[in-house]
Parts: C-alpha cells; structure tokens; sequence
C-alpha cells in the first residue's frame, strides 16, 4: 500500500513563487591589510621579548626558591632547632649564587652581616642578629627556639627580598 499522491498546489500557494535569499559569504576575520599584519608581528614580538625575559628571570631565581624551600624545612624542623652553622652555611651559599666569590667569600664578622642587610631595601637582621651570624659559629653555643626561630624568619625575608645583580 503506497501514500496516496499528492495534489499539484500543496502546502501554501501563496509561497509558490518565493525565492529563497541567498546570504553573502561570510567575512574573514583575517586582517586584509599589511598594517594590521604589521602591528601583530610588533605585538607578537614585544610578547615574546618579555616572556623570553620573564623565563629567563625566573631561570636565574631558581637558587633562590631552593634557599627558601630550605629556609621553610628548616621553620618547620620539629626534632631540633637549627645550628647558627647551618643558617650561615646556607646564606653564604645563596650569596655566592648571586654575588661573584670574590666579593663574598671574603666576608666574616660584622661585615658579612652588614652586607646581607646591604642587599635588601628593608634591613631584615637586627643588630643582635648580625653579631650572632658574625661571631656565634665560634661560640658553639646551641641556640635558644626563639632566637632560631627569628633568626630563619629573618634569614627567609633576605631570601625573597634580597636584590640580585643580575636582575638589573
């Protein structure tokens, strides 16, 4: 059994004769001129140049962000305080990263204190602090948990704020 035909004037009679509109093609969103192909090639360039710069920054801090990490284990040292020996130990080598050797390996005493406050637009060693890491590694003496604990503050603050030569 098949579908009975269908009439000649089916549907609307009035929409015989209509034309369906034909829409123009859709327009590019591709630049059409040399100027704006110009301009993204400078906007293009300029984002690389400061991404190349920011990569290469964040390159160079790479020792700082393992002076912090150290600093941050070291707060968070729960069987002992750490020895005035190993803070020393770790700033002089954070220093040495940043600044040429013979402009820190020399430092001792008050001098070595005086120039880690130097690097930083905020002093973060107090005076009692820098004659501890000056002359305490010869004392022997264990530090008390308060001193320790102000002190790797202190010595975390120089970390994430000190100025690197190389940053300039």
């Amino acid at each position: 059994m098949s579908a009975p035909p269908l009439p000649d004037t089916f549907g609307n009679y009035v929409l015989g004769e209509f034309v369906e509109v034909i829409p123009p093609p859709a327009v590019s969103w591709l630049p059409q001129t040399a100027g704006w192909r110009w301009l993204g090639l400078l906007l293009l360039g300029i984002a690389l140049y400061y991404g190349l710069r920011a990569l290469r920054r964040w390159y160079r801090n790479r020792y700082r962000r393992e002076a912090a990490a150290t600093f941050r284990r070291l707060q968070q040292g729960r069987e002992r305080p750490p020895g005035l020996e190993e803070v020393n130990q770790l700033l002089k080598r954070t220093a040495l990263a940043a600044w040429p050797r013979q402009e820190v390996a020399s430092l001792s005493g008050t001098g070595w204190g005086e120039f880690l406050n130097r690097q930083c637009p905020q002093p973060p060693f107090s005076q009692p602090q820098i004659e501890l890491l000056g002359v305490g590694t010869y004392r022997m003496t264990p530090l008390d948990p308060d001193t320790s604990r102000e002190l790797l503050s202190a010595s975390l603050t120089w970390v994430r704020e000190h100025r690197n030569p190389l940053d300039d």
